[in-house]
């Protein structure tokens, strides 16, 4: 904040001593009324004069921090928009997204994210903190930075998915651990919300990240608390310390506790759909230019900075407390009783929550003995307000979390319905104010276990355990029966590929062969290179099937699957034949092992980049000691919800799928996460919807649905004016059934060469 608009706030300044209304008269009675009226009107001017004054420098600050993260962000990193986790879980999950863990997103990310949160808007760190986590340990795990001479040579090991996304994992853990100074908080966050696949050996890995953490953040505040870091001094590795408040609960304290759990469900999915719906029109505005997204942040900006300055003119100035634990209003920038327009001797309750940090405000509503200090309309006014700010505040072009508005707006409706209950519970209003942060948290997130510890590593206080406990999941199964948690729903506007634990019921009515689409592209075991240019260019796959003629049948036989990246390193290399013949072991010599290594982000060959020349064209390639001769397969008549299953467990790219009958193509096709999505399933079968119940529906009215008897299964004709949908495999069938009608809510047109990476 400003040093005009900390004036405002705490009194520093002898002009502004008293308040607005009513202006202090003369004391001398000789003054006429003439003068008395012109003095009053005076005063009235030169304090209007200095608000107005303290109103523009604090907006203009605003706008400019914002102004400067947004900028950077949108020219330099558009990538480092937003909080990160939904990226960071998609690429735990399998997701190869471009540049989401580059040098220029870290940076931008690090510089976004402290002028976005000082800029007053209400968007939180936790959510950077672990992006910014997993940047640098992708960093290490590409073995650094050729473009800014960082590599690290004994980093190269780490040169595969598997390490890569171990490390990743840690990075996430990491940063839950340095925002909210809990180790095992971080721990289970990644195990619970970002890890896709989770081993023994990952865990003692991020318990031992974390401890680091721990240990680096003890030495850092060691250091500060000898007053050499000016207001970053204060604190310790308890954020909201009330370890000594009154928790002495009991059955009649269970009710009130149910009743916060319902209603942060109820918020939680609110705050979800409200924050999806304002996601998808701020794609809309987003689209039409970088000038537009810029444009959008500077407006929130101004709108956030009107209504911080103007909503504590609404609240009533307090009488400062006799026992207060610092000096009432408070004297300097940092303190929990801000004077704004009030008289010597009061404070502005609400300007003490509008005019101070996140953590500051989060603070004053977890403190003990502070009952009587916050009005209930206040505590309503700022729930209201940071309860739409946040969900307007985090689409803009800038780092932006979720986590700390979520804990501020879970603390102010938890302390407003402490209010409410009053004496007819044990539990003080800072408890309530807990136990409502919880509430929200489980709502919003649909955490559990991770946000138990969080919850707890922040307040110090175990006691708070079984009311933490059961609010949380409380509020998680109140909140699933209306929508999914939020950073799924992110993930899916961002439209991320993410596969999740369990098929869709439709699934189990369908096969492998039903969403397999083609042409197939097929490579011999001796290739022509020309050959291999042109599917290159004129595909998007990154995996091909590699097939040989067999001497005892007449139909090929599948050898195994090359990948992209191979195929274009064959040809940077120039690893070329003059006559097609296998070489099997000898085509090695001339490549080493860092040459097939994974490549950083963004750092990929292309295929746009290799010249060759006519004769180069006409030569072969021998792929046999490239390929991976035993991928993964299933059959054709494999049940669909059955390959999900197995491509997700394994972690899979590329699931090969074979004709159940000998005697054609070895291939009939290849499965990608993408033919898992149901934006391409009801593309494929339009007329299929999902059904709760495990049963096929179509969206057309009194349908008569006929049968036919193929080898073991059957197929469901319906006829639906010029064509014919066929639903195959479903083992058992009813004769001549009629179908009700039933609404598909979603149809996509769907390319499954959409997205490169697959």
């Amino acid at each position: 904040m400003s040093t005009t608009a900390a004036a405002v706030a705490n009194g520093d300044e002898e002009s502004i001593t008293n308040p607005l209304l009513p202006l202090r008269r003369s004391a001398s009675n000789a003054t006429s009324q003439c003068q008395l009226a012109f003095g009053d009107l005076s005063m009235r001017s030169v304090l209007d004069y200095e608000y107005a004054a303290a109103f523009f420098v604090f907006a203009a600050s605003n706008f400019g921090l914002t102004l400067f993260s947004c900028v950077i962000t949108a020219l330099v990193a558009p990538e480092a928009a937003g909080s990160g986790i939904p990226e960071v879980k998609a690429y735990l999950n399998g997701v190869d997204a471009p540049a989401i863990f580059s040098i220029q997103t870290l940076f931008v990310k690090i510089l976004g994210s402290i002028t976005a949160v000082s800029a007053s808007l209400h968007v939180g760190k936790a959510g950077p903190m672990v992006h910014i986590g997993a940047c640098i340990a992708a960093i290490m795990g590409q073995g650094g930075s050729k473009k800014y001479w960082l590599t690290w040579k004994w980093l190269r090991f780490f040169k595969n998915d598997r390490d890569r996304r171990d490390l990743v994992t840690c990075g996430s853990a990491a940063g839950i651990a340095a925002a909210f100074r809990a180790p095992v908080g971080g721990v289970l966050f990644a195990l619970e919300e970002m890890a896709s696949w989770w081993r023994s050996a990952l865990l003692w890995r991020t318990f031992f990240t974390t401890a680091i953490v721990a240990i680096v953040l003890r030495a850092l505040i060691d250091v500060c608390l000898r007053g050499e870091c000016g207001l970053f001094g204060k604190g310790g590795l308890i954020m909201y310390d009330v370890t000594s408040a009154n928790v002495s609960y009991h059955l009649k304290d269970v009710p009130p506790t149910l009743l916060l759990g319902v209603i942060g469900g109820i918020l939680g999915s609110l705050y979800n759909f409200l924050l999806s719906k304002v996601l998808r029109i701020y794609n809309l505005i987003n689209e039409k230019g970088t000038a537009c997204k810029i444009l959008l942040a500077c407006l929130i900006s101004i709108i956030t900075s009107c209504l911080l300055f103007g909503l504590p003119w609404l609240a009533s100035c307090r009488t400062c407390p006799a026992d207060a634990s610092e000096p009432c209003p408070t004297i300097g920038r940092s303190g929990n009783y801000k004077k704004f327009q009030c008289s010597p001797g009061q404070y502005n309750d609400l300007a003490s929550l509008f005019f101070n940090t996140n953590d500051d405000a989060i603070k004053n509503l977890f403190s003990k003995g502070t009952d009587s200090e916050f009005h209930a309309s206040s505590i309503l006014i700022f729930f209201v307000t940071c309860f739409f700010l946040s969900i307007f505040s985090y689409g803009i072009v800038a780092p932006a979390g979720l986590f700390v508005p979520v804990i501020l707006t879970g603390a102010s409706y938890g302390r407003f319905i402490g209010m409410l209950v009053g004496s007819h519970s044990n539990l003080n209003h800072g408890l309530f104010a807990v136990l409502g942060s919880a509430s929200l948290l489980g709502g919003s997130m649909r955490m559990t276990v991770s946000l138990c510890v969080i919850i707890l590593e922040l307040t110090n206080n175990l006691l708070l355990l079984p009311l933490i406990m059961l609010v949380l999941l409380v509020s998680k199964t109140v909140a699933d029966a209306f929508n999914g948690n939020i950073y799924d729903l992110i993930m899916k506007l961002k439209g991320f590929p993410y596969l999740e634990t369990h098929a869709e019921p439709y699934m189990r009515q369908l096969t492998v062969g039903d969403v397999v689409t083609g042409p197939l592209q097929l490579f011999h075991g001796v290739e022509k290179v020309g050959n291999i240019v042109h599917v290159l260019e004129t595909t998007g796959h990154n995996g091909f099937p590699i097939i040989d003629e067999s001497p005892r049948s007449e139909a090929p036989v599948l050898f195994g699957l090359v990948l992209r990246s191979h195929l274009i390193m064959l040809l940077k290399k120039k690893a070329f034949l003059l006559d097609p013949i296998r070489t099997d072991i000898d085509a090695f010599k001339q490549f080493s092992a860092e040459d097939f290594g994974k490549k950083g982000l963004g750092r990929g060959d292309r295929i746009e980049d290799i010249e060759l020349t006519e004769e180069e064209m006409e030569m072969f390639i021998d792929l046999h000691p490239f390929s991976n001769a035993s991928p993964y397969t299933v059959v054709e008549t494999m049940s669909l919800a059955k390959a999900l299953t197995l491509f997700r467990e394994v972690g899979l790219r590329h699931l090969l799928v074979i004709p159940k009958i000998s005697g054609r193509s070895p291939v009939v096709g290849i499965l990608t996460r993408h033919d898992f999505m149901p934006e391409h399933i009801l593309g494929l079968h339009p007329l299929l919807v999902k059904s709760r119940w495990k049963k096929l529906r179509f969206r057309m009215g009194r349908l008569l649905v006929g049968e036919q008897r193929r080898s073991a299964s059957c197929r469901l004709v319906v006829d639906q004016g010029d064509s014919i949908h066929y639903l195959s495999s479903l083992l058992s069938c009813e004769p001549a059934v009629d179908v009700p009608r039933a609404a598909l809510d979603n149809r996509f047109s769907y390319n499954p060469n959409d997205n490169p990476q697959t």
